[in-house]
Formats: C-alpha cells, sequence, structure tokens
C-alpha cells in the first residue's frame, strides 16, 4: 500500500522538445518547433525548451553563416508569432550574426511578443564551435517566467560549474539548457547534469538534439531534474516531447536539506585557481 500523497505546488510546468532528428532546412525546424509548442500549450505548460541551434541546425558547416540572423530576422519573427498563437514562453537556438561576429545563442520569447533574453554561449567546444562562433561575455542570463527565476546556459556552459554556481548565487530556481550533446559523451546528461542540479538546489531542464547531423551521432537523453539530482522526466534516443511539473515544495525542501551552499568557505578559496601562475 502506498503512503499519503503529497499535495503539489506546482511552480511552472515545462516542455522539452528533443528533435528533430534529421537535419532539415530553417522552414522544416520551424515546424517541428511549432508542433512542439501546439502539444505543449496543449499538456498546459508555460515553457518550451528546444535544442541548441533547433531553429537551424548546429553541425551545418557554411550553412552557419548563411542562416544567422540579428534578433529582429524572419527566424526570431517566426518563434514570436508561434510563442503568441500557443500563449507559450519558448526558448528556441540560431547563430547570431551582429558586427561581423557570429555568437550561438539561446533566446527567449514571450507571449507578449517580446524577446525577454538572450544567451550568447560563453564556453565554446573544441573546432566545431571555435572555427565558427566567438564567445559570449556574460556569465549569467536570467528571466522571469510563472514568477520564477529561470536563468540560460548552452551546451558546453552547463559543464563548468563555475556559471552553474553563479546562478545559484544570483537566485536562479531553474537552469535551462538547450544543448547539442553528442556521443560518446553521455555522462554530461546522465552524470554531471543531476550533480549540477543537486549542488546548486536549483532545476535543471536540458534539451538535446537526436539522430544524425553530418557525421554527429547526437545522444537524446534530455532531462528534466530536480534539486534533489533525481530525473522528473527523460527521453530515449528518438525525438520526444517530455512535459513535467516542478514544484515548488521540492525547491524549498531541497535547499533546506542540502545546504551546501550555505556550508562553503569562501574565506580558504583562492581568487585564482590553484596551480595557476601570471
Amino acid at each position: 500500500m502506498s503512503g499519503p500523497r503529497r499535495s503539489v505546488d506546482i511552480m511552472a510546468r515545462v516542455a522539452v522538445m528533443q528533435g528533430p532528428a534529421a537535419t532539415g532546412s530553417v522552414e522544416q525546424n520551424l515546424a517541428a518547433i511549432e508542433a512542439a509548442a501546439r502539444e505543449s500549450a496543449a499538456a498546459g505548460a508555460r515553457l518550451l525548451v528546444t535544442p541548441e541551434m533547433s531553429a537551424t541546425g548546429y553541425n551545418i558547416g557554411d550553412l552557419t553563416g548563411e542562416r544567422a540572423e540579428s534578433l529582429d530576422g524572419p527566424i526570431v519573427r517566426a518563434i514570436i508569432e508561434l510563442s503568441q498563437r500557443y500563449s507559450l514562453t519558448v526558448v528556441a537556438g540560431l547563430p547570431e550574426r551582429e558586427q561581423g561576429r557570429l555568437y550561438d545563442i539561446a533566446v527567449v520569447v514571450a507571449p507578449s511578443g517580446l524577446v525577454i533574453a538572450r544567451h550568447r554561449k560563453v564556453h565554446l567546444f573544441a573546432e566545431l564551435d571555435r572555427d565558427r562562433f566567438a564567445p559570449g561575455d556574460r556569465l549569467v542570463t536570467q528571466f522571469e517566467c510563472a514568477d520564477r527565476t529561470f536563468g540560460l546556459a548552452v551546451c558546453y556552459d552547463v559543464e563548468f560549474p563555475e556559471l552553474v554556481r553563479a546562478h545559484a548565487d544570483s537566485g536562479t530556481d531553474i537552469l535551462v539548457v538547450p544543448t547539442g550533446l553528442m556521443q560518446p559523451y553521455t555522462v554530461v546528461s546522465r552524470i554531471l547534469v543531476p550533480a549540477r542540479a543537486y549542488e546548486n538546489q536549483l532545476f535543471i531542464v536540458y534539451a538535446n538534439r537526436c539522430g544524425s547531423e553530418n557525421g554527429l551521432e547526437y545522444c537524446g537523453d534530455s532531462v528534466i531534474v530536480g534539486p534533489d539530482g533525481a530525473d522528473l522526466a527523460r527521453a530515449g534516443a528518438e525525438e520526444e516531447l517530455l512535459i513535467a511539473d516542478l514544484d515548488a515544495a521540492a525547491l524549498a525542501d531541497g535547499r533546506r536539506r542540502n545546504t551546501h551552499l550555505a556550508d562553503r568557505r569562501p574565506d580558504l578559496y583562492p581568487a585564482k585557481p590553484f596551480g595557476r601562475r601570471d
């Protein structure tokens, strides 16, 4: 016999789009995002998180520059239109062009029709990123949704404890991470992301690609993790839409039980990494 049920104080119902599984045109990618938005709205979600470069494709070579645009370009306008149509806040990825530079960005569009946040990927992954993009220079990007503070990171960013800890110190409750995690790095989704959620007492919403793209095999394994490090929802290897309720009581309880942040000893931590010499 099961014990008594604890009532859930839903602070946000979120959706994660895993996919698309095949490289497509911008129009095909936007159609896939719209289909996910329609399903998310029907399920009562307030926020839809899509993968890294979801609107354009990620490993697309010279097409990256051809598809790059400013924040007032046609891709962002299309995301605004579907956000308004489904009364849903949408996180989408694309390459941004500004002053001759390209950035790997995630934008957040609200049903009001406004771009309420934009995060440029700070940590660039190998030549795959460094040959195309300039790094962002802002560690913490936040936005408000459902009366909660959300934070943004893009893919490789979440693999750096400094960035996630900076979010925790800045009051982020839910960190959303559009990503393009490829094989053989399943350890990131299965071990590192839950650890980041646990050690910083926040939710992490991790939206990955799946399938193949010009030689890259994406892991899938998109996941929504609670502040206790446990999965609330996890995808397999195929296209999928995850839905999960984020429980305000779980957040408060996690922060009460897990005192890592309060128990730190910053008086002993060096201003620069151990062993580093100027």
